[in-house]
């Protein structure tokens, strides 16, 4: 069990691993036309609350509405010296039951939550099964008829390394490339779920999403497996047919050179039963 240090943190930025279950806000980012429910906003005002001053926050990836992380790494910095239990137990005292705390950490002045990242993980859990589940709602995402879990594995392997991946690309992102480099995408089954890891330097809007619903598609058995590497080479976002819904996504790890200190916990989320 961990027990939280009470000594102050002799560092002004603190890095934080925050867990979110995101249905109830539009995104990570503060939005202001309109003012909206974000993640962002809710931890900012609750850490402001604990410095006893305005803080602003960096992270990792800026989660689209409805997406879900469980390690969303965040940054900030303040001349509020406050201890790791501070940072996490008196800011958790202040969010609402779908955002926590789990750890801070004094990092260096040079280190940026989304900057000094090498790589991020995302997780995509689809619930494979003839009816949907009061519980998990808003955790999964529902596919009533069979997927082929094999089949999305293999057409996943077509969108490794460095490509262009424009046909993957939601409208309206503002990346300045469509270049991204996919470290490895494996699908595989276990008992009614069907989940998804990619792992890739960055990731452009809806990029997930919409890998995973050309994979869907080839799951039920719609198109062939080479379809995903025909969709990418197309550059055409029209050619990709369904962006999947944001409910299965969650943000579950960002890779930083030496971890940054940064503790390690299992990648979650929870509902996996830790078994990967």
């Amino acid at each position: 069990m961990k027990i939280f240090s009470a000594k102050p943190l002799q560092s002004p930025k603190v890095a934080l691993v925050v867990e979110y279950q995101g249905a109830a806000y539009s995104g990570w980012q503060i939005q202001h036309n309109p003012p909206v429910p974000t993640v962002q906003g809710v931890l900012e005002k609750a850490l402001s609350t604990v410095a006893n001053a305005p803080v602003k926050t960096y992270c990792a990836g800026r989660t689209d509405a409805g997406v879900h992380a469980t390690a969303q790494v965040v940054h900030f910095e303040t001349p509020a010296l406050r201890s790791e239990k501070a940072w996490v137990c008196g800011v958790n005292a202040n969010l609402p039951d779908d955002v926590v705390v789990r750890a801070a950490v004094g990092v260096d002045a040079d280190f940026h939550a989304r900057f000094s990242a090498t790589a991020r993980t995302y997780r995509y859990i689809i619930a494979n099964q003839p009816v949907r589940s009061a519980v998990l709602s808003s955790a999964v995402t529902l596919v009533k008829e069979p997927l082929d879990a094999a089949k999305m594995h293999e057409a996943a392997q077509y969108l490794l390394g460095e490509r262009d991946f424009s046909a993957y690309r939601g409208a309206g992102c503002q990346s300045n490339s469509p270049f991204r480099f996919v470290e490895y995408i494996n699908v595989s089954r276990q008992g009614d779920l069907v989940v998804a890891e990619i792992c890739a330097n960055a990731f452009l809007l809806h990029m997930v999403r919409n890998i995973m619903g050309v994979l869907i598609d080839i799951g039920l058995g719609l198109q062939p497996p080479v379809w995903a590497q025909q969709v990418l080479e197309s550059r055409d976002r029209k050619q990709a047919g369904r962006t999947a819904p944001a409910a299965g996504l969650y943000l579950v790890h960002a890779r930083y050179p030496g971890q940054a200190g940064l503790p390690q916990a299992p990648v979650g989320p929870l509902l996996l039963g830790g078994c990967c």
